[in-house]
């Protein structure tokens, strides 16, 4: 298999997209943080930091906006849309986060999607860890895809 971000002789380079049509695209990705129930209870709003959850959403937007400076390789986008969902789950316990990010461009929005999702998992550490700090981060990845050359993308449950 050819990696697209090295050339013939394995130098790294960003990947030509002129010739490529304009297409919509979305990528979902999700990341959850795992913690106690008790730490779960100030994410729901108990944190002496404030909405923990607000402040995670936002970091994530703000990520997903800022991939290209923190990815080496990635393409700048036009982001039609990030959204970020933060969901408390009693049963982890912990937040379970999906990030949503769409474009219409020659390249995907993967790489835009998994950023939001990982930013706003740091964050939610960031933001409870005078709390607990063996929380973990866990099951970043990619749920699925839509548009480009490489069509659909769905992960396995």
């Amino acid at each position: 298999m050819m990696l697209t971000h090295f050339d013939a002789s394995g130098q790294a380079h960003m990947v030509d997209v002129s010739g490529k049509p304009a297409t919509a695209r979305e990528a979902v990705a999700q990341a959850v943080v795992i913690m106690s129930p008790d730490t779960l209870a100030l994410a729901q709003g108990g944190a002496a930091k404030g909405d923990v959850l607000g402040v995670a959403r936002l970091a994530g937007i703000m990520g997903a906006k800022r991939t290209a400076d923190l990815i080496p390789l990635c393409h700048p986008l036009p982001l039609d849309k990030v959204s970020v969902d933060l969901v408390a789950d009693p049963a982890l316990p912990g937040v379970r986060i999906t990030a949503t990010a769409r474009t219409t461009g020659r390249t995907g929005v993967e790489m835009e999607a998994l950023t939001a999702a990982s930013v706003a998992a740091l964050t939610v550490y960031d933001m409870l860890k005078a709390a607990q700090k063996d929380m973990r981060i866990e099951g970043v990845r990619l749920l699925r895809k839509t548009g480009g050359k490489s069509g659909s993308f769905q992960a396995a449950p």
